[in-house]
């Protein structure tokens, strides 16, 4: 059975319409999560997508409509490949999870940015 065009996209709009954080991951998060690598130390931290980041979802995908701006990294990171998303600042569930465009050594002075439209959600 599959979802409709209408369905899908009320599914998307109800997913953005609350308070979500976004984090960074040296290696693929994988489905339950088990290899997630989120950087530690360095100013680290997830960054906190409010609802008003999201535009409206169309053609069955939504996207960022302001840039996600990561703290300024004071050490390194390390080579960040993947990103999740999360219902929490810390801890919590990952609810979604892909790969970086590029991966992107992160070392200090470096602040990670999702410009607009880079984070888009797709059901599937």
């Amino acid at each position: 059975m599959s979802l409709s065009d209408y369905e899908e996209l009320r599914l998307l709009n109800y997913e953005t319409s609350t308070v979500q954080w976004v984090g960074l991951s040296t290696a693929d998060p994988t489905d339950d999560a088990s290899g997630l690598a989120e950087p530690s130390g360095n100013a680290y931290a997830r960054v906190e997508i409010p609802s008003s980041y999201w535009g409206d979802a169309a053609a069955g995908a939504v996207a960022n409509t302001t840039a996600i701006t990561f703290p300024r990294a004071t050490g390194s990171w390390g080579t960040v490949t993947h990103f999740a998303i999360f219902d929490a600042a810390t801890g919590g569930n990952m609810k979604r999870h892909g790969a970086l465009d590029a991966s992107l050594a992160v070392t200090s002075g470096i602040r990670p940015v999702f410009a607009v439209g880079a984070l888009t959600l797709v059901l599937g």
